[in-house]
């Protein structure tokens, strides 16, 4: 059984957090050529799909810690430092993403930024935050997955 959840844990990290990782890390310079070029439907389009990629696979990325803790459990590996870790940093991760990176990218994908000459709500600086944000959010991600192989004091010797 443990194999089994570890299995469906690992298949659920990959499709859910990996098309997150990528969408978010591309909206910001898809952002920025909206910024540069607002008459562009096709990238006005880009910026709209990229959101909702990062919407629809974060809700979908419940799944992850869900398999997670039925996997440690299964080894009962619950009170092991490392994992307590890999918990706090997926809980940053998530806050990250949902408290900051997704309200971004909505403000942004919304139509904040100005096709004409008036005010701009959203800019090229709100661009640089989502990319900083965004930049967080994958290193949280990297080091939890870090920690997943390594996993200090386990004993597959690696």
């Amino acid at each position: 059984m443990t194999k089994f959840l570890l299995a469906v844990h690992v298949l659920a990290a990959i499709v859910a957090i990996g098309p997150i990782t990528v969408a978010a890390s591309m909206f910001p310079p898809s952002a920025r050529k909206v910024l540069a070029e607002p008459g562009n439907a096709q990238a006005v389009s880009t910026v709209r799909l990229l959101h909702r990629i990062c919407r629809v696979y974060a809700a979908v990325a419940v799944v992850v810690p869900v398999f997670g803790f039925a996997t440690a459990s299964n080894m009962g590996v619950l009170g092991d430092t490392w994992l307590i870790v890999s918990i706090a940093l997926t809980a940053l991760a998530a806050v990250v993403l949902i408290a900051l990176v997704l309200p971004g990218q909505a403000a942004f994908a919304e139509g904040g930024w100005d096709a004409g000459g008036g005010e701009v709500a959203v800019g090229r600086k709100t661009t640089v935050r989502l990319a900083m944000f965004t930049g967080v959010f994958n290193l949280l991600w990297a080091t939890v997955t870090i920690l997943m192989i390594v996993r200090p004091g386990s004993t597959t010797g690696a």
